[in-house]
């Protein structure tokens, strides 16, 4: 006998940006939203976002860049 199992995917209209509120269309803006930073992640012991507390951040590519740009290494891959 064959085990089947049901796949749920949830496709999402839009996503916003939690820094600066810009909300951007999932299919009018694709390359946009691709480019988008998702955290998510639990807290550990004594993690200073608090134990097992549940940690998620959605960041567009230009303000990732204005907040973090100068301590990301960029290799443009050749």
């Amino acid at each position: 006998m064959i085990n089947k199992k049901k796949v749920i995917v949830e496709e999402n209209e839009s996503v916003e940006c939690d820094v600066c509120h810009q909300t951007y269309d999932c299919k009018e803006e694709i390359y946009e939203t691709q480019e988008f930073l998702h955290i998510n992640f639990t807290g550990g012991y004594e993690s200073v976002f608090g134990d097992m507390n549940k940690v998620e951040c959605d960041i567009c590519q230009h303000c990732l860049k204005r907040l973090l740009g100068e301590y990301l290494r960029i290799d443009d891959g050749y």
